[in-house]
């Protein structure tokens, strides 16, 4: 990464079971808001083109988004996918939404363990705040 990068580069997806786009187009609009540059691979992404796009994009940031309640799931497998990747190991990748059908807060601790570093739920300003924070740490 650049040390005098003042934007993040961010691949925005959903989970590969979920078709909704108005999260990803809201998303978009809030990182874009705070400056940053998104390419929006949209819904129902195959694991297999999301990590294609992470490496060929070699983002700062990793934003997946659920609302079917399926993301813990399919989180899950694509962030072990994106980590047994040596390009992106190191990448941040967050994801948020509906998690669960029975609820997101019984998911944020298996999903931290397959390799999230952050999990959101209807909190935008945890949201922003953790990119800001990144943010800082691209430019230190």
């Amino acid at each position: 990464m650049e040390l005098a990068r003042k934007r993040l580069s961010v691949v925005l997806s959903s989970v590969a079971s979920d078709s909704h786009t108005w999260n990803l187009v809201y998303l978009q609009l809030v990182l874009e808001e705070q400056g940053h540059d998104v390419v929006n691979l949209g819904a129902c992404v195959p694991d297999d083109l999301l990590v294609a796009e992470c490496l060929r994009c070699d983002p700062d940031l990793v934003v997946l988004s659920s609302v079917n309640g399926h993301g813990s799931q399919d989180g899950e497998r694509v962030v072990r996918r994106l980590r047994a990747c040596p390009e992106l190991a190191g990448t941040p990748v967050v994801i948020g939404g509906k998690l669960g059908v029975d609820g997101d807060g019984r998911h944020t601790g298996n999903l931290l363990r397959a390799g999230f570093d952050a999990v959101f739920s209807d909190d935008v300003d945890a949201f922003r705040a953790f990119v800001d924070g990144l943010l800082v740490r691209v430019a230190a």
